[in-house]
Parts: C-alpha cells; sequence; structure tokens
C-alpha cells in the first residue's frame, strides 16, 4: 500500500513538473544555437558554390528534382520557380534565418523559417548531403516544437526588459508575411495537403498565443496558462524526441559498425585515412596511419563508444564522461577526414545530453569575459524560473523526461 502511494506521488510530482515548467532550457538553448550556427556556416562557406550544390547549375536538374518531389511529397519552395532570382531569394531568406534563429529573435517565427530553408535546400538537391545533413535534417523539425529560447536569446532580453518575449510590433509584422505565404502556398497547392495543414496549425497557435499575451485576467487568463500548459507539454515531448534520436543515431551507427568485417578486424579507420578526399591533413593522416595499434584503439573505441551511450543515458556520470569522449572524437573527425560540418552537427545533437550545471558554468564564464560595461543594470544570462537553482537539475535526465519532460 505504501509503495502505491509513493507510485501515485512520484508520477503526480511527474505530471506537475511535465506540465509546469519547459525543462532543459539551456540544452535546448544549445542545439538551437548549434544547429542554427552550424547550417549559417555551412551555407556562408558553400556561397560562391551554390548554384552547383542547389541551384539551376547542379547535375540534379530542376526537372529531375520535380520528378522526385512529386513522388515523394518532400517539402521544397526552391520547386516554385526556376528562375535564378527566386533560387538566390531562398538562398539569402535561409541564411538570414539562421543567423536570426543562432541570436534567438522572434525564435517562434524564426524557426519555422530556417525549417522551412533547410528543408527547401536539401530536398532541392537529395543527393549533395552528408550524415550531417541529415540530423540538421530532422532537428530544424524537432526545434519548431520546443522553447528554445528560454535563455542565451534575445527573445529572454526582451522578456526581460519589456516583460514578454513577443513585445513590439516585428513579431506580428513577421507571421502576417508568413501568413501571407501559407495562404499563397495553399491557394495554389503548391504545399500539399500535409505540409498546408501543419503550417496552418503553427501559425493559428502563433495567433492565438499572440492574442491570449495581450488579453487581462479572468477567463482569457486562464485561456493563457492553458496555452502554456500546452507549451511546456510539447516542448518535453520534443526535448524528448531530440534525445531519443541521438541514441537511435547512435545505436545505429554503433550496430552496423559491429556487423563490418573491417570493423571487427581494427582497420576501418585505416582505409579513410588514405583517400585524398579525406586528407586534409596528408602528413597527420600518415602518421596516424602508421601506427597500427593506435588505428585498432581508434576502430574499436569507435565502436564501443556509439554502442554503449544509448544504455548509459541513465547514468548522469557514465553519460558524462561517454559525451565528452565522443565530443573530442567528433573534433577529431573534423580535423582528421575534413568534415567539419558534420562534426558540428553531431555535436550540437550531444549538446542536449549536457548537464545543466556545466552549461550555467560556461555562461557565466562567457558573461564574465563580455561583461557590460560598469553601470549597466542586468545579467546577461539569467537563470530562468523554475531552474533558479542550477544544481538542483544538473541535467535533462531522460527518466524525468520521459516523465516529467
Amino acid at each position: 500500500m505504501d509503495r502505491l502511494r509513493r507510485g501515485r506521488a512520484a508520477a503526480a510530482r511527474g505530471l506537475a513538473r511535465v506540465t509546469g515548467e519547459a525543462l532543459g532550457p539551456y540544452q535546448s538553448a544549445v542545439v538551437r544555437i548549434g544547429f542554427a550556427g552550424t547550417w549559417l556556416f555551412f551555407l556562408l562557406r558553400e556561397y560562391p558554390n551554390r548554384h552547383e550544390l542547389y541551384g539551376p547549375d547542379g547535375p540534379w536538374s530542376w526537372e529531375l528534382a520535380r520528378q522526385l518531389v512529386e513522388s515523394n511529397h518532400a517539402f521544397t519552395v526552391l520547386l516554385w520557380s526556376d528562375s535564378a532570382l527566386w533560387f538566390e531569394t531562398v538562398y539569402l531568406v535561409a541564411v538570414l534565418a539562421s543567423a536570426l534563429l543562432m541570436l534567438g529573435w522572434r525564435t517562434r517565427a524564426t524557426s519555422v523559417v530556417f525549417m522551412a530553408g533547410v528543408l527547401s535546400l536539401q530536398n532541392r538537391s537529395v543527393f549533395m548531403g552528408d550524415g550531417g545533413d541529415n540530423v540538421i535534417h530532422l532537428m530544424a523539425v524537432y526545434l519548431v516544437l520546443t522553447r528554445c529560447a528560454q535563455v542565451w536569446s534575445l527573445d529572454a532580453r526582451r522578456a526581460r526588459l519589456r516583460g514578454s518575449a513577443s513585445a513590439g510590433a516585428a513579431g506580428p509584422v513577421l507571421w502576417g508575411v508568413l501568413g501571407a505565404v501559407l495562404a499563397y502556398g495553399a491557394v495554389t497547392g503548391r504545399f500539399g495537403l500535409g505540409w498546408t495543414a501543419a503550417f496552418t496549425a503553427l501559425w493559428v497557435v502563433a495567433a492565438v498565443w499572440w492574442m491570449a499575451e495581450r488579453s487581462g485576467g479572468g477567463a482569457r487568463g486562464e485561456g493563457r496558462a492553458l496555452l502554456d500548459v500546452l507549451a511546456h507539454v510539447v516542448h518535453n515531448a520534443g526535448m524528448l524526441v531530440i534525445m531519443a534520436e541521438v541514441c537511435l543515431i547512435y545505436a545505429t551507427a554503433g550496430w552496423y559498425k559491429v556487423q563490418g568485417s573491417r570493423w571487427q578486424d581494427g582497420t576501418a579507420l585505416y582505409y579513410p585515412l588514405g583517400l585524398d578526399y579525406f586528407r586534409p591533413w596528408p602528413g597527420l593522416s600518415e602518421l596516424l596511419a602508421s601506427s597500427g595499434a593506435v588505428v585498432m584503439l581508434l576502430t574499436y573505441g569507435t565502436v564501443v563508444l556509439q554502442v554503449a551511450f544509448p544504455f548509459t543515458v541513465f547514468q548522469r556520470r557514465i553519460k558524462n564522461v561517454l559525451l565528452g569522449v565522443m565530443m573530442l572524437e567528433h573534433v577529431g573527425i573534423a580535423v582528421l577526414l575534413g568534415l567539419p560540418f558534420f562534426s558540428l552537427a553531431m555535436i550540437a545533437a550531444d549538446a542536449v545530453f549536457l548537464p545543466t550545471g556545466f552549461l550555467v558554468g560556461v555562461g557565466a564564464l562567457g558573461a564574465r569575459l563580455f561583461r557590460r560595461p560598469v553601470g549597466v543594470p542586468g545579467s546577461a544570462l539569467p537563470v530562468p524560473a523554475g531552474n533558479a537553482d542550477p544544481d538542483s537539475d544538473p541535467d535533462p535526465d531522460p527518466a524525468a523526461v520521459a516523465g516529467p519532460r
């Protein structure tokens, strides 16, 4: 009987936490900054090559892309027109949305534009991506569900100064423009039924939220409280999906490697080190490939890390150690194999498991390095309500998210 009461009490606490706060505010902020920054840097680096990658000069022609999208119903606005001006407009909007999402400006709207930009470019040329692009593709969708601007964002700063993150006219104007684009896509049938329904739902929710924030007390205040509860639940569900996705990526990668003969005999790393495409530093690659013991240890170590990580997420100390090692491994991949954007994408995904205490410490260090001038009040890095004590929630424990979100 006591066990039953304790179970009910734990379930009640979990439900209260799931509905009462958006968990992992620092983790969601790092994921937002990481993926928006990765995509922004990629678009800027490839700006001279944009026509060959996603534009009219690419090997995957506009007509081939149109035929593929008609069969798989993928989303891309680049197929609305084959003009060079339209392509340049979409590319520049994607760059701007990435920068604004990284800064956390009007995040509800810019996260939708960011997602549209990622999907539009990647679905235009499906053979131009790699594993890092696939991760960005997925996370761009998940970020729309999260309240990823609670900290380390211009929205959070505006909320402190004005009392509301949506204060000002920029938000309604931006959503008005998005509504006009949505109406055009719906009337012309360019979005497709599924994407029209999804974007319409996002637009309606944003409109209802805007009206609720400007309402008074009474029944309208209760409506705002209900919206907060729903937003918390959706955010926590989105964070849970992101964590599950990261675990799935490592689990599938690890178990597929286990079945490969080159991974079984410990020589898999040796072969890419000999390919010119993966040798940004030939001397370093040759030095590493010359040591059979080092190659074997790195090969087996990669498999062990990827297979073991999903089983350690509920053990915080072990998980944190493996997380640090995997991030260092991705840094090594960026340097040794010349895959910086893949590595940045994976590090950004891994960041969802970083401890809150560590992130708060990094934020405090950044605040000291870029301290405001003397006499300017306020802190650049506040701790959001519900997490006033960073040590009370050291990281978004998957068990806590699964229950209390």
